[in-house]
């Protein structure tokens, strides 16, 4: 079977390049990461990626969305990525997805519209201090009234988001309350909360990754309202829809480090030579080029995966998420290397894309949790 973007979809990554070339290079970059103090969400770019329809990519029709999938969700990523823009976009879209799939219609209504067409911000709160992803990992926990208390650590954006959708643990349904309830023994839900709402304490944190903002959130009797169709299932497609657009992001990073690379060593002369023309580095950049080339059709067949319901989705995203994790990792660490001692100073770009790197390879599950999944779904299962 042959697979690939459509005409379409490349389409709409050549839209994406060129608009944040023109209207948001790596100078605007850098004015945000120089702006420690700022709050990292420019909101001139915000309000021309929802007139260009970015933030409504998987928005359904009937709420003004363009009603696509993550396919296409990750074309955007990716571009992202390879420009290491700042800004909630993908967190924000995530929360948009899980309302929509899980929330009531009035909910879906309330904030997919505005969601859409850039005037709200959402960003997502999953796990605790340290925790790992899924329940295990989660510190909120959810009283029968819906309040919310406990913590959740290196929320992205928390600061300027206007609603968060937080994962908590959940108590027993009580007896006699049915399927309806939507909670059962050792259950786990999604609640929709209000940034300014009471019992919401929000707390910035430091990253390594300057085109991003993290935050610790605090919650303590704070009132949230519940997605009625969330529990374990709904975290879990979260997660993994997190997972792709994490790695869609990554193979941005690690294309862009690599071209970057590769155009600098073949202008850089040395001994009377390009540099990019010695063996030890030419034959190290097309090892990272095969690298990058299979986790870009790994994020590929990750998203289609999900997007068609398919069987092997959860070996599909774990792949793609070990393998976009290791790609960006060498490439970007070659980067700095290859650019020579210019490459290890504040001045130039290169630790854009080496710390937004960092920093995504432990998003949504590092590269030992994503293959100690394949193993479980591989070599465990044989025989």
């Amino acid at each position: 079977m042959y697979f690939a973007l459509t005409d379409e979809q490349r389409a709409l990554a050549e839209t994406v390049r060129a608009f944040l070339a023109d209207r948001f290079d790596l100078r605007a970059v850098r004015a945000v990461v120089d702006d420690e103090r700022g709050d990292g969400h420019p909101a001139d770019l915000w309000r021309a990626i929802g007139e260009q329809g970015w933030l409504s990519v998987c928005v359904p029709q009937d709420h003004g969305g363009l009603g696509l999938g993550l396919l296409d969700a990750q074309v955007i990523a990716r571009e992202f990525g390879a420009g290491v823009i700042p800004g909630p976009w993908a967190v924000t879209v995530l929360a948009g997805a899980a309302v929509g799939r899980a929330g009531t219609p009035e909910q879906a209504a309330a904030v997919l519209g505005p969601l859409g067409a850039g005037e709200l911000v959402a960003t997502v709160a999953l796990r605790g201090p340290g925790g790992r992803l899924g329940r295990g990992g989660i510190a909120v926990r959810a009283d029968a009234a819906g309040r919310l208390d406990g913590v959740v650590s290196g929320v992205e954006y928390a600061h300027v988001a206007d609603v968060i959708v937080v994962a908590a643990t959940e108590p027993d349904a009580p007896a006699g309350a049915g399927a309806g309830a939507g909670r059962g023994e050792g259950g786990v839900g999604l609640y929709l909360l209000e940034r300014g709402g009471a019992g919401v304490r929000i707390e910035r944190q430091a990253s390594i990754d300057g085109t991003t903002r993290l935050a610790a959130l605090t919650l303590t009797g704070a009132p949230a309202a519940r997605l009625p169709g969330s529990g374990a299932a709904a975290l879990a497609d979260l997660l993994r829809r997190g997972a792709v657009l994490a790695a869609a992001d990554l193979v941005g990073v690690a294309r862009a480090a690599l071209t970057r690379t590769v155009a600098y060593d073949t202008a850089r002369v040395q001994f009377g030579r390009p540099v990019g023309s010695f063996q030890a580095l030419a034959h190290h950049l097309a090892d990272l080029h095969v690298a990058v080339t299979m986790a870009e059709h790994a994020v590929l067949y990750a998203a289609h995966a999900l997007d068609e319901g398919r069987p092997d989705t959860d070996l599909a995203v774990a792949v793609a998420k070990s393998k976009a994790n290791q790609a960006a990792g060498d490439a970007t660490a070659a980067m700095i290397q290859y650019h020579g001692g210019i490459g290890y100073t504040w001045e130039h770009d290169t630790h854009f894309f080496y710390k937004r790197a960092k920093r995504l390879v432990a998003a949504f599950g590092d590269t030992r949790q994503h293959l100690e999944q394949v193993a479980r779904l591989t070599v465990d299962t044989v025989g």
